[in-house]
């Protein structure tokens, strides 16, 4: 008979509303079984509770770890990046100081340029004047002499003319 079944014969109680020895032995039997199988029962879910619990645990664990580690790497990152920018930061400032030294600098050698090709147009002007002047001079000496050497040729013929 089947815990059911047991339970259902306790339902015929006699016309006195006394049970039966039997019936009170059949009874407790069942109680006992129902009793028994509620704890197997219960026994089973605080079983699977636990073991639900040791994965949640397990699992709660490994996201610590997890956790753990990513926050290790992004410490890690953060101290990776802080010198780069530093050091890039510093570069960059000296780039636009040198930018800044460099404007005037560029401005200076583009006046000297200037100022060179000025210079250098002036003095190939001054050469080029000496030059002519000198060809003028040159010009001037040997007509001179051609003259002077005419002049004494024409006394020189005078004087031997006369004697």
């Amino acid at each position: 008979m089947g815990p059911m079944q047991k339970m259902k014969s306790l339902g015929n109680i006699g016309n006195s509303g006394r049970l039966s020895p039997d019936q009170e032995n059949e009874g407790e039997e069942i109680s006992r079984l129902a009793i028994s199988s509620m704890q197997a029962r219960e026994e089973e879910i605080e079983r699977k509770k636990m073991e639900v619990k040791e994965k949640v645990e397990l699992q709660l664990g490994r996201a610590e770890e997890e956790t753990r580690r990513l926050a290790q790497i992004w410490e890690e990152l953060e101290v990776l990046t802080d010198p780069m920018r530093k050091e890039v930061a510093a570069v960059r400032k000296r780039i636009d100081m040198a930018n800044r030294d460099l404007k005037p600098l560029g401005q200076s050698c583009q006046k000297k340029e200037k100022e060179y090709k000025e210079a250098l147009e002036a003095f190939n002007n001054k050469n080029k004047e000496k030059t002519q002047l000198i060809a003028t001079l040159m010009e001037l000496l040997t007509e001179s002499e051609r003259l002077r050497m005419m002049k004494l040729e024409e006394l020189s013929s005078h004087i031997e003319s006369k004697n």
